[in-house]
């Protein structure tokens, strides 16, 4: 097994370290704004809370039929905590071991774990805009309310944004590093597995 030098072990580890700050920092933001908020309405998804204008997103979007929005809505934030905790600690151990099937693994690790979250906030994007309650104050025939999954989308009067917030950038340049350590590494000597 081919040993990794030992700047791709260093990105292995600063690509680990990148995701402490998901612990302090949001990792995910969804704006709203219309006439009527042009300041906009922002909603900041952290590890284990919501924050922002979660109370006047509730209200217009009561108006439509859409459920109340509340950390209870999120199972995911009893148990992330512990998910990112594994992932900073295989990091690091990838890092010690500084093999390329570490530096691999780790990456593909990483890799899943960013493909499930964005899977599971799709599935609750759908939920969430396609059940909506039939007596609401506005009812549009055929409308639905699934707020995009990344980048912009007109939902009636409102401009809706979805994409990673400080945290999410943060992870998304530790996967980064992690791809340059893999690149490097291809490049270094050819592949012996």
């Amino acid at each position: 097994m081919k040993t990794l030098s030992f700047s791709n072990r260093l990105m292995i580890l600063l690509a680990a370290i990148a995701i402490i700050p998901a612990y302090f920092t949001p990792l995910w933001q969804i704006s709203l704004w219309a006439p009527q908020y042009p300041e906009g309405l922002n909603m900041k998804i952290w590890i284990d809370h919501l924050s922002g204008n979660v109370d006047q997103i509730n209200g217009v979007n009561h108006y439509i039929g859409m459920n109340h929005i509340g950390d209870e809505m999120f199972p995911e934030f009893q148990y992330l905590i512990y998910i990112i905790g594994v992932l900073i600690g295989l990091g690091v151990l990838a890092f010690a071991i500084g093999k390329r099937w570490s530096l691999y693994g780790f990456f593909g690790l990483i890799s899943l774990f960013g493909v499930l979250v964005l899977v599971d906030m799709y599935l609750w994007g759908y939920e969430y805009g396609h059940t909506l309650d039939p007596k609401a104050a506005i009812k549009v025939e055929g409308m639905s309310y699934q707020p995009p999954l990344i980048g912009y989308k007109e939902l009636l009067n409102f401009l809706a944004y979805s994409g990673p917030d400080t945290g999410g950038w943060i992870l998304t340049g530790g996967t980064a590093l992690l791809m340059l350590a893999i690149v490097r590494d291809r490049l270094e000597k050819p592949a012996k597995i």
